[in-house]
């Protein structure tokens, strides 16, 4: 017995090593980072030599394009039917775990129900539905424990068509949520997370609302929340609502809807309608900030799939050009590649790969994460499509990885995959 002891310990040890280097949660928009990029050891991500297996497909997630948000075993999402839910499911069987109602139906022809993810914080959810209400549920049962709405209370008001929805994804940084109805009264909103209760206001910055997510950096000091709206981009202070600095650059008329990205005090942000792209650089200076723009390109205009920054390099799908890499600093564009598939779509990266989703069909594709060029490692096809119908028919959702394992949604349908093997 003494003797089997000596090669058993080191066999467990090396079990517990694996099954860590993959648990990493995916609890809001974006991912841990709020950056779209996620890092764990040891995943397949090189599909021409063997395809990630189908765990599992739930198939009553309604209508919407709520990304899934993944907290240890649990999957929390909004859809919708007769009403709009929220709900949360075992990641390890795809089995449902609670469903709660929110309220009347979002109806729209490109797609009834939500489109902002859901952000998990201490034991709490938030989300944005549709029709402009966000929610703070208890994440053990789906409790609805506060709610306000982004028109009546705030007197919120999004870009010209409005009626596609709101689409924001909630940030909680602290004691705070952050949201953007937008309007005369402040485009953005901080409010207590535990009672919904108005915190601050953007009075400084009142820009019509768009349809991104904000992000928080800290710039010298200073923390702040990072936002693209209708006619630019902005930084508010995370103490007071205060606008620190804004730049017009990156907005549109229509529909601005890509989160923007930042480092090293440089902010970049694209959006579609031939908006293009374009990066501001942040300098302090007592306690005021400058923004100063670095450039502007026609090349990379990101209509809704976003964009991720891997190294010095934005990589993503522009209207026009197709996928593109540039480099943040300085606006240059080692590659352009225009596929048949992957077509437009929404990107992630993982491990320096990133996952290209083609809207069109469904598909995902492994591309190496390089300035050199496009380099492809392999595709999956979308198991089934949904019968869930809108005038697009569109794969809009953005896909996600957590814990090991692959996420992507058309609709009604949640599909699971092991990346583990």
């Amino acid at each position: 017995m003494k003797g089997n002891i000596k090669f058993i310990l080191p066999i467990m040890a090396v079990v517990t090593f694996v099954t860590e280097s993959y648990s990493q949660d995916w609890p809001q928009w974006g991912g841990k980072n709020r950056d779209a990029v996620y890092t764990a050891e040891g995943l397949n991500l090189d599909w021409t030599a063997k395809q990630p297996a189908l765990l599992w497909t739930f198939r009553q997630a309604g209508a919407g394009y709520s990304s899934p948000t993944i907290v240890g075993t649990t999957l929390y999402g909004q859809g919708a039917d007769e009403v709009d839910f929220a709900f949360a499911l075992d990641t390890k069987t795809g089995k449902q775990i609670w469903k709660t109602t929110l309220g009347k139906l979002f109806v729209m022809d490109r797609g009834n129900g939500p489109r902002g993810e859901v952000t998990y914080d201490e034991g709490k959810l938030y989300l944005v539905r549709g029709g402009g209400q966000i929610h703070c549920l208890d994440a053990k049962d789906g409790k609805m424990l506060w709610e306000k709405d982004f028109r009546t209370d705030f007197g919120g008001k999004i870009m010209s068509h409005s009626d596609w929805g709101f689409s924001e994804s909630p940030l909680v940084d602290g004691n705070i949520v952050i949201c953007t109805p937008g309007g005369e009264s402040g485009a953005m909103v901080a409010l207590d997370k535990n009672t919904g209760e108005i915190v601050w206001r953007s009075k400084e910055w009142t820009d019509i609302g768009g349809y991104s997510s904000s992000i928080v950096a800290d710039v010298d000091g200073v923390r702040q929340y990072i936002q693209l709206a209708s006619k630019g981009v902005a930084g508010i202070s995370a103490k007071d609502g205060k606008l620190l600095w804004k730049a017009d650059v990156g907005g549109n008329r229509t529909a601005a809807i890509p989160t923007p990205v930042y480092r090293d005090h440089i902010v970049y942000v694209t959006s579609g309608y031939r908006a293009g792209c374009a990066a501001v650089k942040l300098t302090k200076s007592g306690d005021a900030f400058r923004a100063d723009t670095l450039y502007t390109k026609p090349d990379m205009s990101n209509h809704h799939g976003g964009v991720v920054l891997v190294g010095d390099y934005i990589y993503g799908y522009s209207d026009g050009p197709g996928w593109l890499c540039m480099n943040l600093k300085t606006g240059d564009i080692p590659w352009k590649h225009r596929v048949a598939e992957p077509a437009k779509g929404a990107v992630l990266c993982v491990n320096n790969r990133l996952l290209c989703l083609d809207e069109r069909t469904g598909s995902l594709t492994v591309v190496d994460a390089s300035p050199e060029s496009w380099k492809e490692y392999g595709r999956i096809e979308i198991p089934e499509r949904s019968e869930v119908t809108s005038t697009d028919n569109r794969v809009w959702t953005h896909p996600v990885v957590a814990n090991g394992k692959l996420y992507t949604r058309d609709h009604d349908l949640i599909f699971c995959y092991d990346l583990t093997k």
